[in-house]
């Protein structure tokens, strides 16, 4: 196909294809079953691109704000719908003369700026592939996108640019300010220009390029096309509860997939405003207050923001909060107890990777089981595999009891949201689509009314006294202690019970590493778990974390192996139930 940009349409058949689509599961609100049994992906053609066949369909002529950046004394930005499309036209125009091509992998290394979203749709207007990468990377992450992810070109704020100073290679250098040697973006909004023409790309050409947290190894490099997250985010935003008119704040940061769920995609697929709220240190309470003042909607949260929200004050009510969501890790029932108590709103999970979009949820009107993450998505083959015997099991069809194994995508059924694939890794690649099934590594039951409820990962689930531990309950009972502001249980090795679970505890504000602290969280451990899930070991500690925040359990599982083989414990000091007469025993 020609790189030549294709004159725009007007209105596309893609767009009308899109945008029943939409309206139809934004008509099946509250019936989640219902959505699921009839909901079919819309067929866009041959060709699409979501920020002109979609967004700037929706945004021409549109005066309702798009965007509102706050920042954290206060002041803000707002952008209109139309304003944006014009600005991000501006910008395509200018990447163009860059040399910005259909096809080059775009490294986008900015804050919750509004220059962020005027390059994402530009980039995405001209053809070319986003490759979204957090401000917190290492030169050693910046070479490896070069060198795995074959980027071309690179924006990032002028302060940025030192990044970049040892990264070699032959890259087109952005900066949004001055800076030497860069082209300064700021030069884009001076000269008007035309609407964008469509650059007549298909919808299996590449669209972004990201790079997984690495939680157990390396960073993967997975690769979304044109319609795998700008159509299959129509789920998310269904899990969501987005309407026309919302006003959606999601905490997260640029450079990791949820961004581009909750502060890109799903909103603007809503034709609902995103507001972003810029903080240097996170403070609950100015953030509740930004909640209220700016009549926000809709509001999604990682469970840690959660906990220290409930930990603030919840007492002021939750404005014009109708949908409250928590997302990146499970939600534990007491976060939920306490939200539904404070604001009588349902705190609603879900569960997705940055390989796919929201696959499992507790959508607006559904019914909420505490603790499970609910049930399968509109468009989402979801099924249940046992790691032995193979055998799938359909969440909607259990007769009774409930059915364990791995949370898998029948490629059977097309998933269209499903990445393409971990870009240069074939035997990766080749393990996660084995037999048929995407495998995403993690463990949950489903119950006969078929809802999923998360265990772990396959590589954090182990085996104590013949029992199968699952990480994240534990840790859903330790966090609950006072005195816990994070947790990581992992497998201590141990001579009679070949593991027993040991606990790595951040410590809340005010609480001292002491002989009395740990025999309190040991105590509330076993007053509050069965006996066989009884946490043995307790060792205070900062959790090691990938740079995106999520806990590395490898590292501490690993430790816990070389002081088994006698390695030096360091400054680590480890309370054992043991060391507590009234806590012995089995």
């Amino acid at each position: 196909m020609s790189d030549d940009p294709v004159p725009p349409s007007s209105p596309t058949d893609a767009t009308t294809a899109y945008r029943q689509a939409r309206d139809e599961l934004l008509a099946l609100r509250g019936r989640q079953e219902e959505a699921v049994r009839t909901f079919t992906w819309p067929d866009v053609g041959n060709r699409f691109n979501w920020a002109v066949d979609w967004f700037d369909a929706v945004a021409r002529g549109n005066d309702r704000d798009a965007l509102i950046v706050v920042e954290e004394d206060g002041t803000s930005t707002e952008v209109s719908f139309d304003a944006m499309a014009a600005r991000s036209d501006r910008v395509a125009a200018w990447l163009a003369g860059q040399g910005v091509r259909r096809g080059d992998p775009v490294i986008i290394m900015l804050g919750n700026q509004v220059e962020l979203w005027d390059v994402m749709l530009a980039v995405i207007k001209l053809g070319a592939v986003i490759m979204p990468t957090t401000t917190a990377a290492r030169s050693t992450d910046l070479e490896d996108r070069f060198r795995r992810g074959g980027a071309k070109h690179v924006v990032v704020n002028a302060a940025d640019t030192d990044r970049f100073d040892d990264v070699a290679g032959d890259y087109t250098r952005m900066s949004i300010g001055e800076a030497e040697g860069w082209a300064n973006l700021d030069a884009a909004y001076a000269v008007d220009v035309p609407p964008s023409p469509h650059p007549g790309t298909s919808p299996t050409d590449p669209l972004l390029l990201y790079f997984t947290s690495g939680t157990t190894s390396r960073p993967k490099l997975v690769e979304h096309t044109q319609v795998s997250y700008p159509v299959g985010h129509l789920s998310t935003m269904y899990w969501l509860g987005l309407q026309p008119g919302d006003v959606h704040l999601n905490i997260s940061s640029p450079g990791w997939a949820k961004h581009a769920w909750s502060c890109f995609f799903a909103p603007w697929i809503a034709e609902a405003t995103i507001m972003v709220y810029n903080y240097k240190r996170f403070d609950a309470g100015a953030l509740l207050g930004q909640l209220r003042d700016r009549d926000v909607t809709s509001f999604c949260a990682p469970p840690t923001v959660w906990r220290m929200l409930i930990q603030a004050d919840l007492s002021g009510g939750p404005g014009s909060l109708r949908e409250v969501v928590g997302a990146g890790e499970p939600l534990n029932p007491e976060i939920i107890e306490q939200v539904d108590r404070a604001w009588g709103l349902t705190l609603r999970d879900g569960y997705g990777q940055t390989e796919m979009t929201a696959a499992v949820g507790n959508a607006p009107g559904s019914p909420v089981k505490p603790g499970s993450m609910g049930r399968p998505l509109p468009g989402y083959p979801v099924v249940i595999a046992d790691p032995l015997t193979g055998e799938r099991t359909d969440p909607w069809t259990v007769a009774e009891g409930t059915h364990e194994g791995e949370i898998c995508l029948d490629l059977a059924g097309h998933p269209l949201p499903l990445m393409t694939g971990y870009q240069q890794d074939e035997e990766r690649n080749a393990e996660a689509m084995e037999g048929g099934l995407y495998h995403t590594g993690d463990v949950a039951s489903v119950d006969t009314d078929g809802y999923v409820t998360y265990i772990g990962r396959t590589d954090d689930v182990f085996k104590a006294s013949d029992y199968k531990i699952s990480p994240f309950e534990l840790e859903s009972v330790l966090i609950e202690h006072p005195a816990v502001r994070e947790a990581a249980v992992v497998p201590a090795p141990d001579p009679v019970r070949l593991a027993v679970p040991k606990a790595y505890i951040d410590l809340a504000d005010g609480f001292e590493p002491s002989e009395e602290t740990a025999r309190s969280i040991l105590a509330y451990a076993r007053e509050h778990l069965s006996p066989w899930q009884r946490v043995r070991r307790v060792e205070f500690a900062e959790l090691p974390k990938t740079i995106s925040g999520k806990i590395r359990r490898v590292e501490l599982r690993g430790r816990e192996e070389e002081l088994a083989a006698g390695a030096d414990r360091g400054e680590g000091r480890e309370w054992r139930d043991d060391d507590f007469p009234d806590l012995r025993g089995s």
